[in-house]
């Protein structure tokens, strides 16, 4: 049986790419800032690890990815 697609979380998955991990991206940038400063005198080592800063899409990019899929279905559609 074929999900219907208009109960599928679309919404839910744009508010991630956007939302939640621009702000996990954020939280990276001022976790890495922290470490340079090395508070709690780490080993040089474990300073070499930073996280990844840029982890989500901009709002532009999940407008445009929207448009895209909606355009390619709509052509798919039509071509069969």
């Amino acid at each position: 049986m074929v999900p219907d697609p208009l109960n599928l979380p679309y919404p839910l998955v744009m508010y991630d790419a956007v939302g939640v991990r621009q702000e996990t991206g954020k939280q990276a940038r001022l976790l890495n800032s922290i470490l340079l400063e090395n508070p709690l005198k780490l080993s040089s080592e474990v300073l070499q690890q930073k996280l990844k800063e840029y982890v989500g899409h901009t709002p532009i990019q999940v407008v445009a990815g929207a448009i895209l899929g909606i355009v390619l279905a709509l052509v798919i559609n039509n071509c069969y």
